[in-house]
């Protein structure tokens, strides 16, 4: 898929009205904490690009599966750009630098939880959905593979009390699979394997109700090993 005008007017959006926005674990006025990964994305351009390079993007689950299942990372082909907290608008912000800059074979995408608790604000499904598009297409452009995980199950957020996340994350993960099967895509459908009948993440997976434990990141790399070596979509 090539870029179009539409990529580029709802990346210029998303930047001129999000960009001057407080958010989770931004530092000053770097509203998409491009300062967390830039001196480890320089370090990572010095020589050849690593063929076999996946890059993880994605929010709090995904930096603390590091910490929670190092040695799912140990080969040195696995690179997290996981940053606690953040939206989808954000992660488009730093796509260039946290993935495209770093000449990835794949990048999986895990998004859209933080838009959904509210994080900077309400956010839409349609908003959301546009976001994770365009990080799609400038991968493809890019020649990088994508690689899809469906939202993790969470029935609420402590951070975030009155929302109700059931619906609108079943709502992302049917928009998710529908797109996956669109653009032919890697599809990692982690939900039904760590979700509770009420949508809920089922208890021994994770310790607040949205975080996946140790036995919860077993269970998505049980489910998305076999689409990173091409086992199916």
């Amino acid at each position: 898929m090539t870029l179009t005008r539409r990529l580029f007017a709802r990346a210029l959006t998303t930047a001129m009205l999000l960009g001057a926005c407080p958010a989770w674990g931004a530092i000053g006025d770097d509203w998409a904490n491009l300062a967390a990964y830039r001196q480890a994305d320089v370090a990572l351009t010095v020589g050849d690009a690593d063929p076999n390079r996946i890059v993880f993007m994605g929010d709090s689950i995904t930096e603390f599966w590091t910490r929670n299942a190092p040695a799912f990372f140990a080969d040195g082909h696995r690179i997290n750009r996981g940053i606690s907290g953040q939206t989808t608008g954000q992660m488009l912000l730093r796509f260039q630098q946290d993935v495209i800059a770093l000449h990835p074979s794949t990048v999986v995408i895990l998004a859209g939880t933080n838009d959904v608790a509210g994080n900077n604000g309400p956010a839409s499904d349609e908003e959301i959905e546009a976001n994770l598009l365009s990080m799609i297409e400038l991968a493809q452009h890019h020649h990088i593979r994508v690689v899809l995980l469906t939202l993790v199950p969470a029935a609420h957020y402590p951070w975030a009390d009155k929302v109700q996340p059931v619906p609108r994350i079943a709502a992302l993960n049917t928009w998710i699979r529908a797109e996956a099967a669109r653009e032919h895509l890697g599809l990692a459908d982690v939900f039904p394997a760590m979700a509770t009948p009420e949508g809920a993440l089922l208890g021994d997976l994770g310790d607040d109700g949205v975080h996946p434990n140790p036995a919860g990141y077993a269970v998505i790399a049980k489910v998305l090993e076999p689409v990173l070596m091409g086992g199916q979509r």
